[in-house]
C-alpha cells in the first residue's frame, strides 16, 4: 500500500467533542479531509452547525449531535445518534475542555467540579460508552486532547485544577490503552502547548514573556497545526502506537 494511503480514513466515523470552535473544529475538519465522517458533539447547537456546514461545503460528511456529555443521558445520545446517523463509531476525539485561572487558595468546590467534570468525568464516561460500541465492532481508536499543563506549571496565571485534570487525562490514556488493547482499541493522546484559541489569549502582551518567549520556537501555534498529528493517530499509519502521549509545543517543555 502506498504510504500516504495509510493515513486515509475513508469509511470511518468519528466523534469530535467541543468541535464547534477552536481546536475541536480544526481537528474535525482535518479528519473529514482525510475521509472520515464526523459527528460534531456539543451543547452549542449553533456552533456545531457552523462546523458541519463548513465540512459539508468542502465535500465532506458531517452531522451535529446536541448533547451534554457531562450527563449519562448526553453520553448515550452522543454515541447512539452517531451510530444511527453515520453507521458506526470508529474514532473518538475527546477534545472538550474547560479551564479556570485561579490560585489554589481561591479555588472553590464548584470551580473544582466544573473543571474536572468536563476534562475528566465526561471524557471517562464517553470513552467507556464508545469503547463498548468499538469492541462490538471489532476495534476502534480513541484520541484524548491533553496538555503540556500536565508536564509543567503554567505561569503567570495559576490553574492548578486544570493542570491536575490534564495529568489525569494522560494517565487515563495509558490505563485505557492497557485494558483495551485486547479489544483492538487503541488509545493515545496529544499534549498541545500554547495554541491560539478563545481559551488561550496568546496575543495578550502580559503573557508573551512566559508563553511565547520561553518556548524554543518562540511562537504559538494555530489550531490546524494539530490536525495532521490527530489524523496520524486515527489512521493505520500509527497502528503500532497505543498509550502514547505526543507533545506538540514548539519546544516549550524541553527547558
Amino acid at each position: 500500500m502506498p504510504v500516504l494511503d495509510e493515513f486515509r480514513l475513508d469509511g470511518k466515523s468519528a466523534i469530535v467533542t467541543g468541535a464547534g470552535r477552536g481546536i475541536g473544529r480544526a481537528l474535525a475538519v482535518a479528519l473529514a479531509q482525510a475521509g472520515a465522517s464526523i459527528s460534531v458533539v456539543g451543547r452549542d447547537a449553533a456552533a456545531a452547525a457552523h462546523t458541519v456546514a463548513g465540512i459539508v461545503e468542502s465535500g465532506g460528511r458531517a452531522v451535529a449531535v446536541e448533547a451534554d456529555i457531562n450527563t449519562d443521558e448526553g453520553v448515550e445520545t452522543a454515541v447512539s445518534q452517531t451510530v444511527s446517523q453515520l453507521g458506526s463509531l470508529d474514532i473518538l476525539v475527546n477534545n472538550a475542555g474547560y479551564c479556570i485561572h485561579k490560585p489554589a487558595l481561591e479555588v472553590t468546590r464548584d470551580d473544582y467540579h466544573a473543571v474536572m467534570g468536563v476534562n475528566m468525568e465526561a471524557l471517562y464516561f464517553l470513552s467507556q460508552a464508545a469503547a463498548k460500541v468499538m469492541s462490538a465492532q471489532g476495534g476502534g481508536n480513541i484520541i484524548n486532547i491533553g496538555s503540556i499543563s500536565s508536564l509543567i506549571v503554567n505561569r503567570p496565571q495559576w490553574q492548578p485544577v486544570y493542570n491536575a485534570s490534564k495529568a489525569a487525562v494522560h494517565q487515563l490514556t495509558k490505563s485505557f490503552a492497557a485494558e483495551w488493547a485486547p479489544l483492538n482499541i487503541r488509545v493515545n493522546a496529544i499534549a498541545p502547548g500554547y495554541i491560539k484559541t478563545e481559551m488561550a489569549p496568546v496575543d495578550e502582551p502580559r503573557f508573551k514573556q512566559r508563553w511565547i518567549d520561553d518556548s524554543a520556537q518562540k511562537r504559538y501555534a494555530m489550531p490546524d497545526e494539530l490536525g495532521t498529528t490527530v489524523v496520524y493517530l486515527a489512521s493505520n499509519g500509527s497502528r503500532f502506537m497505543t498509550g502514547s502521549i505526543v507533545v506538540i509545543d514548539g519546544g516549550y517543555s524541553i527547558f
